[in-house]
């Protein structure tokens, strides 16, 4: 079942084990049953401290469970993590922590979230639906994984959404991770542990929030961890000033990306590897990170004066300077029937929910890079594709079209204006468009339909504070100072052209810098007592 070299790698890490683990199997006659029971045996080879056995109706109450799937508990104890399927590909990593977390190896989080974990008194029953090529839902999975091994109240099962049709089909899945609790819909997408815990800890919101108001002021405060803004926290905190960054979500919409092979000097990479290299080297700078917060407001201080930035928990962080990297969102088509049908059928990720539409019929909306990369996906995966272009022609790259128009189940539709999105009151059954060329009315019939259209600045809140441009986007001079003083911005949100993570990489290192000298120039003190100097130019 594992190669040589998964085997070699995993004999090393299950010495780590503290204490013997038990996986008890529930097996079906199907082919996915074998692929278990395969790798179940390939696992306990590589350690003593691993055993097998099926489970049976009298010690484990095998009539109520999936199959196939597996527990992984400590011997001797009631197991609380399950895996409902096979959980290689992304999921293979879930695995190996929920086995090394299990035997009472320590996850790699806060003290505080830890014992946070513990005292959550009440019954907690998880499931979690994926796909084995989801990106974003090992994260979940991982965070519900260790909550299961830390707590005894928290139980967790993984369910392998391609595999459990029947069941996503009954509950209206059409977007993954789709997280019951108790058996009732706790959240759709990707989720890290404390935005879990926030949701089922009631006083966590109100502790985080007096905290940050102690905070004392930064010389730069960042907001947004994409990489705009990991870069301008980098540079800041290399100056040798007190640096904070707030995101919501670090790593930002390049979380959700697959296939990155256009940064310069890494010839590929995958955007949730890209995103935890960022976090690391911004905390090695000692960043003062402040994750899971949304930023609600921006209040420019005066000349000299400290500047407010307000968040949604009700707290307020200050700063000198303030270095805007929000980002951008998916596009809406903004069509009757798109909000109400977001996640029952409209989709904005072709790799996390593709595998949920496995031979129906869907449309990918955009002809860009975006939607032919997002058509010849889903081409592998599901029966067909119907591209709609609202151009007279495609748009992506020449290399992508050719592949595009060499796959059998592809139409390409272009001068399609998308207007309805239709469904059953339950999920998506197709959509509506206009033929631009003939002006007539066109109906599709589709179970799915993927939006790929680009990408809307995240700056709402910014509206009457700061000069934006007709698009919603940051208005930046060379050294991207906003019309705020004081106020530098980077990244998607801004009018610099050319959306790219490079480009964005290097806006904010550019704001940073623009961000330092600014506060030269005001003879501004730095945290550390003295007023900021110059150093030596680097890299």
């Amino acid at each position: 079942m594992l190669d040589a070299a998964i085997k070699t790698q995993l004999a090393t890490y299950l010495q780590r084990l503290d204490a013997p683990i038990e996986l008890v199997a529930a097996h079906d006659g199907s082919s996915a049953s074998g692929e278990v029971r395969a790798l179940l045996n390939d696992i306990a080879s590589l350690s003593p401290k691993v055993t097998v056995r099926d489970a049976t109706e009298a010690q484990d109450g095998v009539s109520g469970l999936r199959r196939p799937s597996f527990s992984v508990g400590r011997l001797g104890e009631t197991p609380r993590i399950r895996f409902a399927g096979v959980p290689l590909g992304h999921e293979f990593t879930s695995l190996v922590l929920a086995l090394l977390q299990s035997s009472g190896y320590p996850p790699k989080i806060d003290v505080a979230v830890v014992e946070a974990i513990r005292a959550l008194p009440e019954p907690l029953r998880f499931e979690t639906f994926v796909s084995l090529s989801c990106h974003n839902c090992p994260d979940v999975v991982q965070a519900l994984n260790v909550m299961a091994a830390l707590n005894p109240n928290v139980t967790h099962v993984m369910i392998d959404g391609a595999l459990f049709q029947d069941e996503v089909t009954s509950r209206q899945i059409m977007g993954v991770p789709a997280v019951y609790l108790n058996g009732e819909l706790f959240g759709q997408g990707r989720m890290t542990l404390e935005e879990i815990m926030a949701k089922v800890d009631q006083g966590a919101v109100a502790r985080t929030a007096a905290k940050l108001e102690e905070k004392a002021p930064y010389d730069v405060l960042v907001i947004g961890g994409g990489p705009a803004g990991a870069s301008a926290a980098i540079y800041a905190a290399r100056k040798g000033i007190r640096t904070g960054l707030v995101a919501e979500r670090f790593g930002g919409q390049v979380g959700d990306t697959l296939g990155i092979e256009n940064l310069v000097s890494v010839p590929y990479t995958e955007g949730p590897k890209l995103v935890a290299a960022m976090e690391q080297h911004v905390l090695s700078y000692g960043v003062d990170v402040t994750a899971l917060q949304r930023v609600e407001a921006l209040i420019p201080g005066a000349p000299g004066e400290l500047h407010a930035v307000k968040l949604s928990s009700g707290a307020t962080l200050r700063a000198k300077t303030v270095i805007l990297a929000p980002g951008a969102r998916w596009r809406e088509m903004r069509v009757p029937g798109e909000s109400e049908y977001r996640t029952r059928g409209v989709a904005f990720c072709p790799h996390c929910d593709g595998p949920l539409f496995k031979g129906k019929r869907v449309a990918v909306i955009g002809g860009g890079n975006s939607g032919v990369e997002a058509a010849i996906d889903l081409a592998g995966v599901v029966g067909h594709v119907t591209v709609l272009e609202f151009d007279k022609q495609l748009r992506a790259d020449a290399v992508l079209q050719t592949k595009l128009r060499s796959l059998p189940n592809v139409d390409i539709r272009v001068n399609a204006a998308t207007t309805d999105v239709t469904g059953d009151g339950q999920k998506v059954d197709g959509l509506f468009y206009n033929d631009r060329a003939t002006a007539e009315r066109q109906r599709l019939d589709v179970a799915g339909i993927f939006v790929q259209i680009g990408l809307v600045p995240n700056t709402d809140w910014l509206k009457g504070t700061l000069a934006l441009s007709k698009y919603g986007e940051i208005e930046i001079d060379a050294k991207g100072h906003t019309s705020a003083p004081g106020i530098f911005a980077a990244g998607d949100a801004t009018t610099t052209p050319f959306k790219q993570i490079v480009i964005a990489m290097g806006d904010g290192a550019k704001a940073a810098l623009g961000a330092f000298e600014h506060l030269i120039r005001l003879g501004v003190a730095t945290s550390e007592g003295a007023a900021a100097q110059p150093v030596a130019k680097a890299a």
